[in-house]
């Protein structure tokens, strides 16, 4: 007898499938492969069921990180899952980062036919071009991921499109939150007075597609920003008329939430009733929960609609009413299952 380890392949097919976090996305990696065990005897004829490999990640005393592998996953096609913001620990972007290059490249040591680094948040993705004496580190970024083993990376919504051409050699997959969001959206929301608006210039193109995809009408936020101050606009103004409607604002993420706020406030004074958000990446940096709260106190949100791309904890849902989680580790196992079956996966990144 074989194990799901070690079943040997057919012709065409990948190696067997297993999966790993790191410890920031050890939970989003328990959930993707609870969907994954959902999905399989669906549409397999003979299942082999996914377990969570036995990973250790190691911080030394001087904050170096190692990460140990405790099975055999030689021959597998292998997916490394982490989350490069963790709202519930002290860990940093950067450790997290460098956390995910250890797991990579103990894989590679470990003879894994093909490894997947599957981030939903794709670190430093705001930092895709050169406006002065800087680095790309988006472009960095992506050099560190494939020097470390990855073939291929997985994430979510990436902020800059420019980032797939950083990669020379691993494929990158950019999955999108939208039909998710749509799906939940419609069907506990109301939709008959809908008006979709993006929050600024930059947002327009999903908000067309939202707009498109739910056949309502379109406004959008200009915003004037100086860019001599981190995070300072300068001034908004609205293009589309929203009197009288409830208003869906879709964003890719959702940082300090100054934009947001800003962009409800100035709808508010143009007459929309009820102010909806829509974001795929819920960071809340800083001290975002407060304004967020705040915003919603005063009515000027309704609801935060966000994935659990970045997840924050039961104890944060619990105490905020106004955010309402949508889980996304269905379309991470959708894809992941279709790529490790050799099947297409063009219509999951839509």
């Amino acid at each position: 007898m074989v194990d799901g380890n070690t079943m040997p392949k057919k012709k065409g097919e990948r190696g067997a499938l297993s999966i790993s976090g790191c410890a920031s996305g050890k939970e989003l990696a328990k959930r993707i492969v609870e969907a994954l065990n959902k999905i399989i005897p669906d549409e397999d004829e003979s299942p082999v069921p996914v377990h969570l490999s036995d990973t250790e990640e190691i911080t030394f005393a001087n904050s170096e990180i190692k990460t140990l592998i405790n099975e055999n996953i030689r021959g597998d096609d292998h997916y490394i899952v982490q989350c490069m913001d963790d709202p519930q620990t002290d860990r940093s972007v950067n450790d997290n980062l460098m956390a995910l290059f250890t797991a990579i490249n103990a894989a590679y040591q470990s003879d894994a036919d093909s490894i997947t680094a599957v981030i939903p948040q794709y670190p430093y993705s705001r930092q895709e071009r050169k406006k002065t004496r800087e680095g790309i580190t988006a472009k960095q970024v992506a050099q560190f991921i494939e020097a470390s083993g990855a073939n291929r990376v997985i994430t979510l919504d990436v902020h800059a499109e420019a980032i797939m051409g950083f990669f020379s050699k691993a494929k990158l997959e950019d999955l999108h939150a939208s039909h998710t969001i749509i799906d939940h959206f419609t069907k506990n929301y109301h939709t008959e007075n809908m008006i979709i608006t993006s929050a600024d210039v930059g947002g327009a193109e999903k908000a067309r597609y939202y707009s498109k995809i739910m056949r309502t009408d379109l406004a959008i936020v200009d915003k004037a920003r100086d860019y001599s101050h981190a995070g300072v606009i300068e001034s908004m103004r609205l293009v589309g008329n929203v009197e009288g409607k409830d208003v869906l604002i879709p964003d890719d993420m959702i940082s300090t939430g100054g934009t947001i706020i800003n962009a409800a406030n100035l709808l508010k004074e143009k007459g929309a009733k009820h102010i909806y958000v829509a974001s795929s990446l819920p960071f809340f940096n800083g001290n975002a929960e407060e304004k967020l709260s705040k915003a919603y106190e005063d009515k000027l949100l309704d609801k935060v609609i966000s994935t659990d791309a970045v997840i924050h904890g039961p104890e944060f849902v619990q105490r905020n009413p106004w955010y309402d989680e949508i889980f996304i580790a269905p379309l991470f196992a959708r894809v992941i299952h279709h790529i490790n079956a050799k099947r297409s996966v063009s219509a999951l990144l839509r």
